[in-house]
Formats: structure tokens, sequence, C-alpha cells
């Protein structure tokens, strides 16, 4: 996997998982928020980020998009 996508309450969470995830991102966000990106600290409009998901796997990188994640509390 190259790139991770998950939904969170706010937007979609990307997480590059490999240095051609790191480096395809760098090509679409400026240099300032490219520390940001690779720490995983970064949260985009979910529809931005499923275009940016669509454009990666066109691209040849293998994109994770996790829809939605729950923790159920344990009785």
């Amino acid at each position: 996997m190259d790139i991770s996508l998950s939904n969170k309450r706010n937007g979609t969470q990307i997480e590059p998982k490999s240095v051609h995830g790191i480096l395809w991102l760098q090509t679409h966000f400026e240099s300032e928020h490219w520390e940001s990106i690779s720490n995983g600290l970064v949260i985009i409009p979910t529809n931005d980020a499923k275009m940016l998901g669509e454009d990666a796997y066109k691209a040849g990188l293998n994109v994770n998009f996790i829809n939605s994640l729950s923790h159920i509390n344990k009785i």
C-alpha cells in the first residue's frame, strides 16, 4: 500500500505508507504541508480525498480507502 485514506468525522485523513506515496503526494501539495502529510496529520474534505485517491490509483499507486471505523466499548 502506498497511500491510506481513512474517513474521520471532519473529513478524510491522508497517510502515506511508502516512499512512492510520499513522493506522489509531494507533487500534489505545497512544500509547507509535506511534513504534516508525511506524519499522517492532514485531513481533507472527503470528496477531495476520493478524487485524490482516484488520481493516485490511475498513476499506479496502491490506495486503501477506509470508509469508516467504529470502536465498540466492551461491557
